[in-house]
């Protein structure tokens, strides 16, 4: 097994290189697990807001109403009585919402009337509609009261209004989002872990084949009593060996950082899946490296193919915020269909045939492009070969 054990001289040689890049795949995995446990939803806070009446009408109970059950939503402000002081109250966001009571208010949700009451609001501001969900709830509560209970005053009809808008229903957060929350989490880590292994599998297979490839060495090794094919089976198992050790380190820290997930249904198919990105890497680093003659071309090569296929295959920036003519393009690449059985598989809650029939499509994909890549290789290999 000489040959194996170059192999794994030549690998230990590069260490240093390949470290770096499952060093930045821990780092921001451990971030995301960090994330993923300060993401849980425990209480719900509304917010007040800022606004101001401007009473062009008597300072009725009913008024007075109103502006009690607004004041418990949220925070009155007094208003100059110019508009214009107004209007820049408004701009420097003293007060959201202005609620301008015409002269007649009263007497006309007393009669049962229609009554608007003008408004004068921050542009698009989504505390224009919460606001005017009060009001209208007052409003109109009133004017059931006042049309069908006539006999009532002011004074009592705000007081059943009150208490009738004063009750709540409780809501309540159930902690069975968690795991779901972790499915996608879980999900983050394996998208990433695609870049580090491109990475790890491009640097590393290229250093081995750069040596084998050496004109003086591949002379020897044609004169050495070992045979040729003995030689390159070794020289397979040697890598195979390297990216299976790969895919071990990587996925080990999934186990204590998603160990709610990594021992599920989900868990072992995102295992599988990422065991067959893997297998297709290898490939596609057997393909790059029988390219590559020097050490320089082997890190841009890892840069190139690992940073490009995750920026428009999805695992930096989420498929569904990139553009039509980038997911065409990143369609061309193992990632791209690799980030799409994950993503698939996250959301799933039934693990039936017809269920997994999307991730299983994609998978397939992966395993065509690392299938195409190797027999591509073997060509390109067998025709050097006889050139040689």
């Amino acid at each position: 097994m000489q040959v194996y054990k170059l192999i794994l001289k030549i690998l230990y040689k590069n260490r240093t290189s390949m470290m770096i890049y499952m060093g930045v795949f821990l780092f921001f995995a451990i971030l995301s697990s960090a994330s993923s446990n300060n993401s849980e939803i425990t209480t719900l806070t509304s917010t007040k807001i800022k606004y101001g009446i401007i009473n062009s009408d008597q300072n009725s109970e009913i008024v007075k109403g109103l502006e009690s059950y607004l004041n418990k939503q949220a925070i009155l402000v007094s208003l100059p009585k110019e508009k214009e002081k107004q209007q820049d109250a408004l701009f420097f966001r003293k007060v959201e919402y202005i609620l301008e009571i015409p002269n007649g208010f009263t007497d006309s949700i007393m009669n049962g009337e229609n009554v608007e009451l003008a408004k004068t609001t921050v542009p698009d501001a989504s505390s224009t509609v919460f606001m005017d969900m009060l009001v209208n709830k007052f409003l109109n509560t009133t004017k059931i009261y006042s049309g069908h209970a006539q006999n009532l005053t002011q004074k009592e009809i705000v007081q059943h209004v009150q208490s009738d808008l004063s009750k709540m229903t409780p809501v309540v957060f159930q902690n069975d989002s968690k795991g779901k929350n972790d499915n996608f989490f879980a999900g983050y880590y394996f998208k990433f872990l695609t870049y580090s292994q491109f990475s790890i599998l491009i640097l590393g297979i290229c250093s081995v084949l750069i040596v084998f490839n050496n004109t003086d060495l591949k002379k020897r090794n044609y004169a050495s009593p070992m045979k040729l094919r003995n030689i390159n089976l070794q020289l397979i198992l040697g890598c195979v060996s390297f990216a299976i050790i790969s895919w071990i380190v990587t996925i080990i820290p999934s186990f204590f950082m998603y160990k709610s997930v990594m021992t599920t249904k989900t868990g072992a198919i995102l295992l599988i899946s990422s065991f067959l990105f893997t297998l297709t890497a290898l490939s596609i680093s057997f393909l790059i490296a029988s390219f590559i003659k020097s050490r320089n071309a082997m890190t841009a090569a890892a840069n190139v193919v690992s940073l490009g296929s995750s920026f428009i295959g999805g695992v930096f920036v989420d498929q569904m915020f990139l553009g039509k003519n980038v997911l065409t393009l990143g369609s061309f690449t193992p990632t791209y269909w690799y980030v799409k059985a994950v993503d698939s598989l996250v959301k799933l809650n039934q693990f039936h045939y017809v269920d997994l029939k999307p991730v299983l499509n994609n998978l397939l994909v992966v395993v065509g492009f690392g299938i195409s890549a190797l027999m591509i290789c073997l060509v390109y290999l067998k025709q050097k070969r006889q050139s040689f």
